[in-house]
């Protein structure tokens, strides 16, 4: 599998596909199970200065205002260290390079896009976070989840959903993509229960190859008025399937207009 993919970009020791070249070797995987737990919104951890209180369900938060939120917008709404108790929130390294990858299969394009960092339609705004639980640290399976957010021009971030969900539809048998650094494989793509969370979402697995190894990596779309959540996460270890953490989505999505 291609390895140059802006999704998979954050710290290195924990991520082994990434937008600044990791290559199918991937660096040190040892140190790369990035992992969480999607559950119901209301198990969410307390976060933020008063940790008695957990951020608002996104289930119970007003409507949208439905902006189109410029970058400096999407930086103030982005995650930061503090608003989830035990995650440390940084800028994704290498962020400032999108992958590559394009799907063989047309019908498959959006899968693509979304691992190269870059869902379609285009975005407008674009902002990268790494989230780790700092709980972990020194662990081998520490919890790491690499988040985007992207901004889209009325009516492109409900299509980024739509062509996601056909997509996964699409090729649930796999898929194969291309780029500069050769060719990658994706044996196949699950459809995964996702928790309820903002206006619409949708979860989903691909599972990729490494050198012969089965790699299972878990996205989840988010959407909330005109703003995408892309949250992924993968495990470089086990092959275990991994799942993101329900708080930081419900906290993520609770900071949106």
């Amino acid at each position: 599998m291609n390895a140059r993919t802006a999704v998979m970009a954050a710290t290195t020791a924990a991520l082994c596909l990434a937008a600044v070249s990791c290559g199918p070797s991937g660096g040190d995987s040892s140190h790369g199970k990035d992992s969480g737990r999607p559950s119901s919104p209301s198990s969410a951890k307390p976060s933020g200065d008063d940790p008695s209180s957990p951020p608002p369900s996104p289930s119970t938060l007003p409507a949208s205002t439905g902006k189109v939120l410029t970058e400096a917008e999407l930086t103030e709404a982005a995650l930061a260290t503090g608003d989830v108790a035990d995650y440390e929130v940084t800028p994704l390294q290498g962020s400032e390079d999108t992958g590559t990858e394009r799907a063989e299969n047309q019908a498959c394009r959006p899968l693509a896009a979304v691992i190269d960092g870059a869902p379609e339609p285009a975005a407008t705004a674009t902002v990268f976070r790494t989230v780790m639980d700092r709980s972990e640290g020194g662990k081998d399976d520490q919890t790491v989840v690499t988040e985007i957010l992207t901004s889209h021009p009325k009516g492109g971030a409900q299509q980024v959903l739509r062509d996601v969900r056909d997509a996964v539809q699409a090729c649930a048998g796999g898929f194969r993509t291309s780029s500069g650094e050769g060719p990658s494989t994706y044996s196949k793509v699950d459809l995964l229960d996702a928790p309820r969370v903002g206006e619409e979402s949708i979860a989903y697995q691909v599972t990729g190859n490494i050198e012969g190894d089965k790699v299972p990596l878990v996205f989840q779309l988010v959407r909330r008025g005109s703003t995408v959540v892309t949250f992924y996460v993968a495990d470089f270890v086990d092959a275990t399937p991994p799942e993101l953490p329900a708080e930081v989505a419900t906290a993520q999505l609770a900071k949106l207009p």
